[in-house]
C-alpha cells in the first residue's frame, strides 16, 4: 500500500468507510480473520448508480437487438408468465455500465478511458451494437474464450501435451473452427503429444477408458454417468451397462511411451480393455470385450434445426470443396515413411555387425512406424471417430444444450440448468423453451461460438441491471426468472488484467531512471570451466511482464531480471510457437531413431547412462553481487500464462481451477488471503502509483494542477464511471491536505482498486 500521509489520513478513512465499509477498515487495521466485506457487493456503489458528475444515472441508449436476441427475450417472458412470475424486470443499465460489463465478458478486462471516449462518441442508438462487433473482433476475445474452453475441457499446461492442446484451442478460436468440429478432433485423434495437439485432451486422463467415459458424458453432454461405473445410477436412468458401452469406445486406445526417445503418444490396439460383465460379476470365462453403443436418445432426422444445418452445410459445400481437396491431398501421414525406413534398412545392412538384425533397432523402428514421423500421427481410431460423430451430431440435443447452458451461465451468471453438468429428469431447465431455442439456433449457425455470444449479449436480459430488492427471496425470484442479473465476481484472469489496465501497467509508465533500486543477487555458477554459464539467479524485484520461451513459461524459470517466486507475475506464452515446436519435435525423433540405427542395444544403453551421469556431474558455487536496476515494471496478460498457475499465484488464490477433478468449477468464495493480496500485493501497489508517462501525472504535477480532474480520471479509469459530487470533494480534500499530491492520488487509487465496486461486474 502507498504510504499514508498523516494530514490526509482522516479523508482517506472516510473514503475507505464509504467505499469498503466500516468492517473493512477495522479488519484492515486489526487484520481480523472473518469473511472480508470487501467482497460483499454493495449495490449503492455500483457503476449503475451514476454516470455523470452529479451522480445522476443517464438514460440508457436503446440497444439494437438481433432477431435471435429478441426471440430469447420473448421466450423468457412467455415462460415467466406461464410460471406465474409477474415482477417487473430491472431496467437496462447505463452506457458506461454496459461498456464495462461487455468488455469484461468478451475480452477479459475493463475498458480504457480512450475506449470509453470512443464508445460515447458513437451515435447513441448504434453504440452498443458497434461495441459488440468491435469486442468480438478483438484478439483478446480469442484469449479470453480460450480460458473458458480450457476450463471446460480441463486442459493443463503441465499435463502431457497440455500446452499444445491449449494452443490448438486458441488457434481454433482464431480460425472460427465450429465447436462440433473442435470436439470431434479432440475425441478421435491419435498421435504424439505435442505433434498432434488434439491428443492432449485424452492424455490428460491417461487415455483410461473408464475415466474418459465419465469425462466425455459430463464435459460434452452435461450428463453425470460416472456414478454408473460401479452400480446402476441411483438418481437417474443410466445403468451400469450403459456406462460400459460408452467406455468401450475407448477400449482399444492405448497410451504408449517410447523407451528410447521418451515420446508419449496414443495408438489403437487390436483388443479392447473394456470387458463385460464387470470383474467380480459372474464367471470369469463369461467375460468378453464390450461392444460400444451410444446410449443417448437422438432427435429425428427431419427436426427443423437439423434440416437448417444441413441446408447451411450444403450451401457452403462448393466454397469448401477446393480447400477440402487440398487438405485431403496433404492428409496422408505415411508419405515418405516407407522410403525413410528403407534407407534405415540399408544402413542396418551396412553398419550392423555381421549383418545380424538388432532387436533394439527393430523395436525402435516398430514404434516409429506406429507414431508416424511425418506429422506425428498414428493409427486412427474407428470406434472413437464413431463416438465423436454421435456426440456432435445435430440430432444429439444433449450436446448443443450443454454448451449453450455453459455459455449462458458464463455471460448471465446462472444457467438454465444448475449445476451446469447435471442434466437429468430430476433437474429440469428453469426455462426449457428458451434453452431449446438457443440450442437449435446454435446448431443452425454451424455451432458458431461468436453467433451464440452475440445473440446473448444483444438481448434485453443481458443488459438488465442487478436487483435492488432488499428481500433476499424476491431477489432470488427475479434472478431465477432472469428479470435481474445476479452479481458476479470477476474471474481471476479478468481481475488481474483489469488491475493492469487501470494502472497503465501493460507498458512501462515511469520515465527511465526514476525508480533505480539496489538489490542483492544470488547466482549459482558452475565450477566446470567449459560451462561457466549462470544457471539460476534470484533478485528481489524485476520485470513481471517478461516474455519467455513457452517451454520455460510453465515453470517460470528464474532469470537475473525476475524474482525467485513471483506470486503475481505473468510470463507470456507464445501459442503459435508451441504448435511450431511440436512439429519440430517430430523431426527430432526421426533424427534420433536414425542415429540409433547404427548402434546396438548395449551401445544405446551405455550412451544413455553416460548422458545421465554427465547431467549429475555438475557442481556449483554461490556468488552474491549488488546490482542497480530500474524498477519500472510492466505486466503481461494473465490470459497468456501457462495454466493453471502455481497454487500460490494470484490467479489460483482468486479461484482459477486446478482442472483435474471432473466437474470442478471456479471458486468465487471470498477469503482473507484474497483481501491481503489486494491490500498488500505488488500488482495493486504498482497500479496505484502515478507514473510520469500516464495522464494523471500532468493533472497534479504539471504547470496547471487540476485535482478535480485527477479525481474524476481515477474513477473513470478504475470504476468506469464519473464520481458523484461528494466523491469529488472527498478526493480533492484528500489531495490538497497532502504534502505530496501524487502520493495522495495513489492512496485514492489504491482505495478504489480495493473497494467492493471494482471486484464485481456491474
Amino acid at each position: 500500500m502507498p504510504n499514508l500521509r498523516v494530514s490526509g489520513l482522516r479523508v482517506l478513512l472516510r473514503v475507505l468507510l464509504r467505499s469498503c465499509g466500516s468492517a473493512f477498515v477495522l479488519s484492515f487495521f486489526l487484520v481480523g480473520v472473518f469473511e472480508h466485506p470487501l467482497f460483499a457487493f454493495d449495490e449503492s456503489t455500483s457503476a449503475t448508480s451514476g454516470d455523470d458528475a452529479t451522480g445522476s444515472p443517464k438514460v440508457a441508449s436503446v440497444p439494437v437487438r438481433s432477431i435471435q436476441a429478441k426471440s430469447i427475450d420473448d421466450a423468457l417472458n412467455q415462460e415467466n408468465k406461464i410460471q406465474g412470475v409477474v415482477q417487473t424486470p430491472e431496467p437496462s443499465v447505463s452506457d458506461l455500465t454496459f461498456i464495462r460489463r461487455i468488455s469484461l465478458d468478451l475480452i477479459g478486462r475493463i475498458p480504457s478511458t480512450e475506449e470509453v471516449a470512443e464508445f460515447l462518441s458513437w451515435p447513441e442508438n448504434e453504440r452498443r451494437e458497434k461495441l459488440i462487433d468491435k469486442r468480438m473482433a478483438d484478439d483478446r476475445f480469442i484469449d479470453r474464450w480460450t480460458t473458458f474452453y480450457a476450463d471446460l475441457l480441463r486442459l493443463r499446461s503441465s499435463a502431457e501435451g497440455g500446452s499444445a492442446a491449449i494452443a490448438f484451442v486458441h488457434r481454433s478460436l482464431a480460425e472460427s473452427v465450429p465447436w462440433d468440429e473442435l470436439c470431434r478432433q479432440l475425441i478421435s485423434k491419435n498421435g504424439k503429444a505435442g505433434a498432434v495437439p488434439e491428443v492432449g485432451f485424452i492424455l490428460s486422463d491417461g487415455a483410461d477408458p473408464m475415466a474418459m467415459a465419465g469425462v466425455t458424458a459430463q464435459v460434452f453432454l452435461g450428463v453425470r454417468v460416472a456414478c454408473a461405473q460401479c452400480h446402476d445410477h441411483p438418481f437417474d436412468v443410466w445403468k451400469r451397462k450403459d456406462f460400459y458401452e460408452l467406455a468401450a469406445f475407448y477400449g482399444k486406445t492405448r497410451r504408449v511411451e517410447n523407451r528410447f526417445t521418451r515420446t508419449i503418444y496414443t495408438t489403437e490396439a487390436t483388443e479392447s480393455l473394456v470387458m463385460w460383465p464387470p470383474e467380480g460379476v459372474g464367471k470369469l470365462e463369461d467375460r468378453k470385450p464390450m461392444t460400444p453403443r451410444f446410449p443417448f436418445e437422438m432427435l429425428p432426422e427431419d427436426h427443423p434445426s437439423v434440416a437448417r444445418l444441413n441446408a447451411r452445410r450444403k450451401a457452403l459445400a462448393e466454397e469448401k470443396a477446393a480447400l477440402l481437396a487440398r487438405q485431403k491431398s496433404n492428409a496422408s501421414t505415411d508419405d515418405g515413411l516407407d522410403e525413410l525406413l528403407a534407407d534405415a534398412d540399408k544402413k542396418v545392412v551396412r553398419q550392423t555387425r555381421e549383418g545380424n538384425a538388432d532387436t533394439g533397432l527393430e523395436e525402435a523402428r516398430s514404434e516409429v512406424r506406429k507414431v508416424g514421423l511425418a506429422g506425428g500421427r498414428s493409427l486412427s481410431s474407428d470406434w472413437r471417430m464413431e463416438l465423436a460423430e454421435q456426440i456432435t451430431s445435430p440430432r444429439n440435443r444433449y450436446f448443443s444444450r450443454c454448451f449453450v447452458n455453459r455459455v449462458w451461465c458464463e455471460l448471465i451468471g446462472r444457467g438454465f440448468v444448475n449445476p451446469l453438468d447435471d442434466f437429468n429428469n430430476n433437474n429440469p431447465p428453469s426455462h426449457p423453451q428458451a434453452l431449446d431455442y438457443l440450442a437449435d439456433e446454435f446448431v443452425a449457425s454451424g455451432y458458431d461460438l461468436r453467433t451464440l455470444v452475440r445473440s446473448i449479449v444483444s438481448s434485453e436480459v443481458y443488459q438488465r441491471g442487478h436487483s435492488a430488492a432488499v428481500d433476499p427471496a424476491l431477489r432470488t425470484e427475479l434472478e431465477r426468472g432472469f428479470l435481474a442479473l445476479p452479481a458476479r465476481r470477476m474471474n481471476s484472469e479478468s481481475l488481474y488484467d483489469s488491475i493492469v489496465t487501470a494502472g497503465h501497467l501493460f507498458q512501462v509508465k515511469h520515465a527511465a531512471g526514476k525508480n533505480m533500486k539496489t538489490v542483492w543477487v544470488e547466482a549459482q555458477i558452475s565450477k566446470q570451466p567449459s560451462a561457466s554459464t549462470v544457471l539460476a539467479s534470484r533478485s528481489l524485484t524485476g520485470n513481471a511482464g517478461k516474455t519467455m520461451d513457452p517451454a520455460m513459461a510453465a515453470s517460470e524459470a528464474v532469470s537475473e531480471q525476475s524474482p525467485a517466486y513471483n506470486l503475481e507475475g505473468a510470463i507470456e506464452v507464445d501459442f503459435a510457437k508451441i504448435l511450431e515446436q511440436g512439429q519440430e519435435g517430430v523431426t527430432d525423433d526421426a533424427v534420433m531413431v536414425d542415429q540409433m540405427s547404427a548402434m546396438s542395444t548395449e551401445e544405446i544403453e551405455a550412451e544413455r547412462m553416460r548422458m545421465k551421469a554427465e547431467e549429475n556431474s555438475f557442481s556449483y558455487v554461490e556468488r552474491f553481487s549488488r546490482q542497480q536496476l530500474d524498477d519500472n515494471p510492466s505486466f503481461a496478460s494473465s490470459f497468456r500464462m501457462a495454466s493453471p498457475a502455481d497454487p500460490e499465484h494470484f490467479l489460483r488464490v482468486f479461484g482459477q481451477p486446478e482442472r483435474v477433478q471432473l466437474g470442478e468449477t471456479r471458486d468465487h468464495a471470498p477469503s482473507m488471503r484474497q483481501a491481503l493480496m489486494l491490500l498488500n500485493g505488488r500488482l495493486t501497489h504498482e497500479a496505484a502509483r502515478v507514473g510520469e508517462l500516464e495522464p494523471a501525472y500532468e493533472l497534479l504535477a504539471g504547470p496547471k494542477p487540476d485535482p478535480e480532474r485527477a479525481v474524476a480520471l481515477a474513477y473513470l479509469e478504475i470504476l468506469t464511471r464519473n464520481p458523484t459530487g461528494v466523491e469529488i470533494n472527498e478526493g480533492v480534500e484528500m489531495i490538497n491536505a497532502s504534502e505530496n499530491k501524487l502520493d495522495a492520488l495513489a492512496d485514492l487509487r489504491w482505495v478504489l482498486l480495493n473497494c467492493n465496486e471494482f471486484r464485481f461486474l456491474p
